[in-house]
């Protein structure tokens, strides 16, 4: 069991039957009346969102999940195949449950971890940190590293971000893929 003050990001609860991961939480105090946690939940096998509110100290039931280390192989269709380091099962999982903001940067051979629940996969979080090559983006101009400009630059599993001027095409970056966020040449 968990309490409000346990919720944080990527917990997954119970609610109803339903497996919930949470995506958004804050804390509020009202300056009269009782605290809460507002929270924005995603339904882990449908991908459907709930907005739910809870009144501070109410308990929650929380999953045990456990971490299996997993390896991207290759897309075929409309699922995405990842390797299980442990038993080397092949593990197909579809787009919705992988995510959209996770997918941008899935590359073949990256290690992620794989949540599982009652001996099935049912989340897959990717490395916070990836290294990716820039594909596509505009020629630096020389002197405008003065100013701290930045342009918009294509990587190689098609996403794009925020990156300085003086970076140009084949060179490989260092990307938080939580905040889609340009942190360094490699």
């Amino acid at each position: 069991m968990a309490t409000t003050a346990d919720i944080r990001n990527g917990l997954v609860l119970d609610l109803d039957g339903k497996l919930m991961q949470i995506t958004y939480f804050q804390h509020v105090k009202p300056g009269k009346g009782s605290a809460f946690v507002r929270t924005k939940m995603r339904n882990v096998r449908t991908g459907a969102t709930l907005e739910r509110t809870f009144p501070s100290g109410e308990r929650l039931q929380a999953v045990d999940l456990m971490h299996r280390p997993m390896t991207y192989s290759y897309r075929d269709g409309d699922s995405y195949h990842f390797m299980d380091l442990e038993s080397y099962d092949d593990v197909p999982l579809t787009a919705e449950l992988i995510g959209s903001d996770q997918l941008k940067y899935l590359k073949e051979g990256m290690e992620c971890t794989g949540l599982m629940h009652d001996e099935n996969v049912i989340l897959v979080e990717l490395p916070n940190f990836v290294e990716l090559e820039i594909v596509e983006t505009d020629p630096g101009i020389r002197g405008d590293t003065a100013t701290g400009g930045t342009k918009p630059a294509r990587l190689e599993t098609g996403a794009v971000v925020q990156v300085p001027l003086f970076i140009e095409p084949g060179t490989l970056i260092r990307v938080d893929r939580r905040d889609d966020k340009y942190l360094t040449r490699v």
